[in-house]
């Protein structure tokens, strides 16, 4: 099953559980994955999905964040509830060691040599650890093995 009739059931599921807190955090994602749908005239491919999804979560942890820096708590709260439930979709993340292996593999792939080499090295790894991994970190990393 797709993510996008998953979630649907999902939604229905919290729709007749009364569950409000879990049927409205279910109706923003699904707005937001139709949206981008709409956008681009087309279902999602799944590598679209987890683009949306990852922006989904960005978003939420920057609320997080904010609220928090603010003193809002409650609304905090709200935000970290909803990333809970979009996490539920998300796939496995990968493990620190599991992405240096993959960085090691390009580096040796690519013939990367220096810092100079890091668009190439991340590109690579980003296309392979993509909705798994935070781009941040496979950033940071990358320069460690590079540098």
């Amino acid at each position: 099953m797709t993510l996008v009739p998953r979630i649907e059931e999902e939604l229905k599921a919290a729709r007749l559980a009364r569950d409000d807190d879990r049927r409205d955090a279910l109706s923003l994602l699904l707005n937001a994955l139709r949206g981008a749908q709409k956008e681009l005239g087309r279902p999602l491919t799944e590598e679209e999905t987890l683009q949306v999804l990852q922006r989904e979560r960005k978003r939420r942890l920057e609320a997080i964040e904010a609220f928090r820096a603010a003193g809002r708590e409650e609304q905090a709260e709200d935000e970290e509830f909803e990333l809970e439930v979009l996490e539920e979709f998300m796939p496995e993340p990968l493990s620190e060691e599991e992405i240096e292996e993959i960085i090691d593999d390009v580096i040796s792939e690519v013939g990367a040599t220096s810092i100079r080499d890091l668009g190439r090295v991340m590109a690579g790894v980003m296309h392979q650890v993509s909705g798994r991994a935070d781009g941040s970190l496979v950033s940071q990393l990358v320069k460690e093995k590079l540098a």
